[in-house]
């Protein structure tokens, strides 16, 4: 049913949950949260809205104070439409290395990008923000340690799973993890009313910090002081900074995470084209890591188990990445063929 929204934030969350026919084993039924359907195409616009709606309830955000924020595309997208909104000025600072279309989104939404080396890598950015923010009084979100991240997850995308599998039985739960807002706040809400499920984080085989240990010193905020020492790069970006964030560390603390499965870039890759090519549904390369973890888990999992997957946001935000490195721009010699088979004079 059609409704009428006051504002673009009104239409964040209620994304659909969308069962897969050609890419689940049989006697298994995998379903994806597709977050690409949010108002900029990503799990990280709940996040937004969460922390600047908590922060505008507690008067610690003033009427047009700029806000600044490390980030590696998604919250920095996410942040812009919601500043564009309600009129605060938006600077992001984010390693130069992640994909252009991010920046240009942001800048197109009216924000200010500032770019960090990348030898530095996401605690580089996270600095750069923490020293913006300090030198300028300006307003940091702090993402990555926020509970407003955590909380909004809470309040929304769990209980649209609560409701969605109503009457049914989830048996698994999968997601990755960048800032551990969606992980923290879900796994929360799911181990007191869904006790069964079990919480499947996944982590790039090459920087797999949450099997490696969450020991990570941390500075009297409870900020990272030292890039993790299992980080190594990897193509799902906003996946597992070089850093396990507070609120990561807090769910593996807790025991809100029940299993760790690490997939390699080239699965995550070819589990994106396929959610495509098999599927229809068009999602980045972290999306396409999540679905390789859950294939994993499908493969031990009991005769009719739910899985449901996260798929945090949309593929074109990867059109520069690898992920569409094999996509040509000209005609192939497939289409070439196509295109001289016909008779042109029949067009005229």
């Amino acid at each position: 049913m059609s409704k009428i929204y006051n504002r673009i934030s009104e239409t964040i969350g209620n994304t659909p949950v969308v069962k897969l026919n050609k890419l689940a084993p049989e006697g298994i039924n995998i379903y994806v949260k597709i977050e690409a359907f949010n108002p900029m195409g990503s799990v990280k616009d709940r996040l937004a809205l969460g922390v600047i709606e908590d922060a505008e309830r507690r008067g610690e955000l003033k009427p047009g104070q700029t806000i600044v924020e490390a980030t590696s595309g998604n919250t920095g997208i996410g942040l812009a439409m919601i500043c564009a909104e309600r009129g605060y000025p938006l600077v992001v600072t984010m390693v130069e290395s992640f994909s252009i279309e991010r920046r240009k989104l942001m800048r197109f939404l009216g924000a200010k990008v500032v770019l960090t080396p990348a030898p530095l890598k996401g605690f580089g950015m996270v600095a750069k923000a923490r020293e913006l923010a300090e030198k300028h009084g300006w307003w940091q979100s702090r993402q990555f340690e926020n509970e407003a991240n955590a909380d909004i997850h809470r309040k929304t995308t769990a209980q649209e799973i609560l409701r969605d599998f109503e009457g049914m039985n989830l048996d698994y739960w999968v997601s990755g993890f960048g800032t551990g807002g969606t992980v923290k706040g879900v796994s929360e809400i799911l181990k007191a009313e869904r006790p069964d499920t079990k919480i499947i984080v996944a982590e790039p085989d090459n920087a797999a910090m949450l099997a490696s240990g969450v020991n990570q010193e941390r500075d009297d905020q409870g900020r990272p002081a030292a890039t993790h020492p299992a980080f190594n790069p990897h193509p799902m970006q906003g996946w597992s900074p070089d850093f396990i964030s507070k609120l990561t560390g807090d769910a593996f603390a807790a025991h809100g995470i029940d299993e760790l499965q690490k997939v390699t870039g080239e699965e995550a890759m070819n589990c994106s084209r396929m959610l495509a090519q098999k599927e229809g549904i068009f999602v980045g390369i972290s999306a396409g890591g999540t679905l390789a973890a859950a294939l994993k888990i499908a493969q031990n999992a009991k005769a009719g188990s739910n899985i449901l997957v996260m798929l945090p946001d949309t593929g074109e935000r990867y059109l520069s990445t690898p992920l569409f490195g094999n996509i040509d721009v000209d005609m192939n010699e497939e289409e070439l063929a196509i295109s001289k088979s016909t008779d042109a004079a029949q067009f005229a």
